[in-house]
């Protein structure tokens, strides 16, 4: 789907903010670029839709250069989600999402339909705020109604640098479980930045990890937490869940589902702390456990002291 090939920026400064990149990006997949401030993670998300033109390389997209598209048409069928939203205070919330449709002559039956189909799908009632302007909505709506308006021009492609960043943890949590749930019901091609190390693993089919405008290490989240490439790699991705909480890998532990009726209401993601699975199950004996949306199993208590137990005649202790 995106193919970088040798990918290098470097700015007439003279600083090389990417260097050498060569990545693939797989279609439908949601692809998460994280590192170390300055690595050169936006840089290489704005090279995609040519904000940021390579100093050497191709960028292929569909097996065709992103140079060689018109830049209007390549921008209009690339949907693009900042941190700073930037709503348009005077438009109401229909009328924001359907900013791009409108330029493609979309006719108003059916730009009224699609955003009241991607408001409802982020339980925001399109009766109730499809006529609201943005100062009307909290930080967290308007920002639900950002992700939305790149979605509605129905591009391949969506593109999200540090989108909920500047929110509460509540809200943020909340649009992490939004996103899960769209990309999984309109299977786009995500490619996503952030300096968060468990928002990246919880959201990511596979992680880029840079420094210092390189590639570090590529790989789905169990990859990069269980078989690290050296020791910068450990130590960011155990970082995000501090340097002494023990770790647990869930999918070593589920029982498998072999009926529609085992799966519990009380659920549990895969990429769970420790302590969260504690605090889970001094509540619920039994847990069902999700991956991306989807359940891959079950744990109860007994299966925790078990795995944690065998880990102490492992290592005798319980921590990486």
């Amino acid at each position: 789907m995106i193919t970088f090939d040798n990918i290098t920026k470097t700015f007439t400064n003279g600083k090389t903010a990417v260097h050498n990149l060569n990545i693939e990006i797989k279609r439908g997949e949601f692809f998460v670029f994280i590192g170390p401030s300055g690595c050169g993670k936006t840089t290489t998300l704005k090279m995609i839709n040519q904000l940021i033109p390579q100093t050497e390389g191709d960028i292929f997209i569909d097996g065709k250069r992103n140079s060689d598209y018109d830049i209007y048409q390549l921008r209009w069928n690339i949907g693009y989600v900042l941190q700073q939203i930037a709503l348009f205070p005077h438009m109401t919330i229909e009328e924001n999402i359907t900013v791009v449709p409108e330029l493609k002559k979309w006719s108003k039956e059916k730009m009224q339909k699609k955003a009241y189909e991607l408001l409802d799908m982020v339980g925001l009632d399109p009766d109730v705020y499809a006529n609201r302007k943005p100062h009307q909505l909290s930080g967290g709506e308007q920002q639900r109604v950002g992700v939305l308006r790149a979605l509605a021009t129905e591009a391949d492609i969506i593109l999200m640098d540090e989108p909920f960043s500047a929110l509460d943890p509540i809200s943020r949590e909340n649009l992490q479980n939004d996103l899960i749930h769209l990309m999984k019901r309109l299977h786009k091609t995500t490619v996503f930045v952030t300096h968060d190390m468990q928002e990246a693993l919880k959201l990511a089919d596979r992680i880029c990890i840079l420094r210092d405008g390189e590639v570090v290490q590529v790989g789905t989240p169990h990859e990069l937490m269980h078989e690290p490439v050296n020791d910068f790699v450990r130590k960011f991705v155990g970082g995000s869940y501090g340097a002494r909480e023990p770790y647990i890998d869930l999918h070593h532990i589920v029982f498998p589902l072999k009926h529609a009726q085992d799966i519990y209401e009380e659920t549990i993601q895969d990429t769970a702390s420790f302590d969260e699975v504690l605090a889970a199950l001094a509540k619920n004996e039994r847990l069902t456990v999700e991956a991306k949306g989807e359940p891959i199993g079950n744990i109860n208590r007994q299966a925790i002291i078990q795995y944690l137990a065998a880990q102490i005649g492992e290592r005798g202790h319980f921590y990486e």
